[in-house]
């Protein structure tokens, strides 16, 4: 039985994982503000990777089964690969504010991805709050004027939308995953894979690469390499192995409140009254089935312990 301590100590972890991830809109704005998008999303992969070199020691504890290696890297290349493709380019065209909204649909994406790949059942009233957080993420990008700031946000919150769906083929993948590898393993692969996947992007015609160095564009990519990519990962694994990790993917929630509050606090972005009207859908839709995600996000081993939210 867990301790009343173990529970808070669980929740805090969390929470403060979720606070991290709400940052890193805020972080990859910043970035962003001097650096070619490619150029930021290399460079965290490059710290990440650099920073889990020193606990290559603690990656033990796999048990590799044949065919396991297509599951690895269809992992990578869901996240980070080409959900940083296409979270890359929601952040240059929207808020962070908006972008972070979006996030909150994760929880109702797995479901229904757990339906359609897993055959896990999933009630009408899943699919009734899938598509009202649809119609009002809709509603939210239609709202929204252009800005120095959020050049095309359309634009930029169908690819926040877009960085969700290989979020949740990531999430369903790594459910299977944790059952017979280390969390920090996983991670790690990750981080490498990532690497490797966006150098390429150094040499391409359209990527900018920077003539000097400027001090918070790269703090805020050293900020994203450690704090988000391997701090909040760490607190989220550690409060998922505390309580069940269906549970915990209700936190996933938090996010889009974090990132306004951040939002409004470091990047003075502010919501037009019909985009808090389209927020207040988005979180009824998510509200409406959110026992059903529970129910129906599938634990594929009993064993596993551990699924995670976007690296942002």
């Amino acid at each position: 039985m867990r301790s009343v301590r173990s529970e808070w100590i669980s929740v805090v972890s969390l929470v403060l994982a979720m606070i991290l991830w709400a940052s890193s809109f805020i972080a990859l704005k910043l970035a962003f503000q001097s650096y070619d998008p490619m150029v930021v999303v290399f460079g965290r992969m490059a710290v990440a990777s650099l920073f889990f070199l020193f606990f290559l020691g603690r990656c033990r504890g796999n048990l590799y089964r044949k065919g396991d290696l297509k599951y690895l890297l269809f992992m990578a290349v869901c996240e980070p690969c080409l959900y940083f493709v296409f979270e890359a380019r929601a952040i240059e065209n929207t808020t962070a504010s908006q972008a972070g909204m979006i996030t909150a649909m994760l929880p109702l994406m797995v479901a229904v991805g757990a339906r359609v790949f897993l055959k896990e059942r999933v009630t009408k009233q899943t699919f009734a709050g899938f598509a009202l957080a649809i119609v009002g993420a809709s509603w939210l990008g239609m709202g929204a004027l252009p800005s120095e700031n959020a050049p095309n946000p359309l634009w930029g919150n169908f690819c926040e939308f877009m960085a969700m769906v290989f979020a949740t083929g990531y999430t369903l993948t790594l459910k299977r995953l944790t059952a017979r590898y280390n969390p920090l393993f996983l991670t790690a692969f990750q981080a490498f894979v990532g690497t490797v996947f966006f150098f390429p992007f150094l040499f391409v015609e359209s990527t900018t690469l920077p003539g000097k160095l400027e001090w918070v564009p790269s703090l805020s990519i050293f900020y994203l390499g450690v704090f988000i990519t391997v701090g909040a990962y760490g607190l989220y694994n550690y409060g998922v192995s505390r309580i069940p990790a269906s549970q915990a993917s209700a936190y996933v929630n938090l996010i889009p409140v974090f990132t306004i509050v951040l939002g409004w606090m470091v990047l003075g972005e502010r919501f037009t009254a019909a985009q808090y009207l389209a927020s207040t859908l988005v979180f009824a839709g998510v509200f409406l089935s959110q026992e059903r995600i529970r129910a129906a996000v599938p634990s594929v081993d009993p064993e596993a312990k551990t699924c995670c939210p976007p690296a942002s």
